[in-house]
């Protein structure tokens, strides 16, 4: 084995870890499900998936226990820290992430949480169990590749990211939508939608709210070969890049009419960031400009 790399003529866009989604709400939190179009429960159908756990979402009685409970965890700390300021934002009990504010979808993010819709023989089904983190082994991860051609997802043993092993892919043709959901304890999550209708649920697994992955899946990121810059953005490519003289940089032209220009750390991925590229947004001739939304 060794590090994924993507097809001659096809460049690679964003690597990030990356797996299913998990409940944030009260009622839903630490819990996810995989269900069918009529809402049934189908991992157990699902081919070559190891067992995991059953959640059960919790009820209107159980919810208002557990805020209580939690409540007053919260406040017999507060007390002891005397951090006043603390203390104010505690009084708080909503169901809501801190800092995600409401629930825009409350039958996938309340009432129920699916990560994978899908009926047999859609996309979505094919998704590998290696995502769920209920399921993926300790000492294994795995992360979520972007190119201009295709969306994959890589796994590796042991922090090793020269023991890649590709889990599953497919054509960005088959997707139909993207959309970012920030009802979320990570900040952002990415509900894709395939062609046929099945949709998944992906998350990072720690807080990100520039989430790499989802930028380059939530607008069409169209890849600027080097020689097709301006001098100007030329120039500010070259003094960018050497901040970062092992990492490759790659030219995106954002939906604002911005360019992004994006330089990995390194040759080779970082375990728990990815590529984790340095980022900086220029305009037309290569000057200095202020994001837009939709840039990062």
């Amino acid at each position: 084995m060794t590090t994924w790399h993507p097809s001659p003529g096809e460049t690679s866009l964003a690597r990030t870890p990356g797996r299913f989604a998990t409940g944030s709400d009260r009622a839903v939190s630490g819990m996810r499900w995989f269900r069918d179009t009529r809402r049934d429960d189908i991992q157990k159908d699902l081919a070559g998936w190891p067992e995991g756990p059953a959640f059960t979402v919790l009820s209107r009685s159980e919810r208002r226990a557990r805020a209580v409970g939690a409540f007053g965890a919260r406040l017999a700390a507060l007390v002891v820290l005397a951090a006043v300021e603390v203390l104010a934002a505690a009084g708080s009990v909503g169901s809501s992430p801190t800092g995600a504010g409401r629930s825009r979808d409350r039958e996938n993010e309340v009432d129920d949480f699916p990560v994978m819709w899908a009926d047999p023989g859609t996309l979505a089904r094919t998704l590998p169990w290696q995502l769920d983190p209920s399921r993926c082994p300790e000492n294994y991860r795995t992360h979520i590749v972007v190119t201009d051609r295709r969306l994959l997802v890589v796994g590796f043993p042991d922090d090793d990211t020269t023991r890649d092993e590709v889990l599953w892919q497919t054509d960005r043709d088959n997707i139909a939508n993207v959309e970012r959901r920030t009802f979320s304890k990570v900040g952002l999550e990415a509900v894709i939608i395939f062609t046929d209708g099945s949709w998944c649920r992906l998350a990072p697994p720690e807080t990100d709210r520039h989430w790499e992955v989802l930028r380059h899946l939530s607008y069409a990121s169209e890849h600027v070969p080097y020689e097709e810059l301006t001098s100007g953005q030329q120039e500010t490519v070259t003094a960018f890049s050497v901040v970062r003289p092992s990492g490759r940089a790659v030219v995106t032209r954002r939906p604002s009419g911005n360019f992004t220009i994006e330089v990995a750390y390194g040759p080779l991925p970082d375990p728990r960031g990815g590529s984790d590229p340095r980022v900086k947004v220029m305009g037309p001739d290569g000057e200095h400009v202020n994001f837009e939304p939709g840039d990062l």
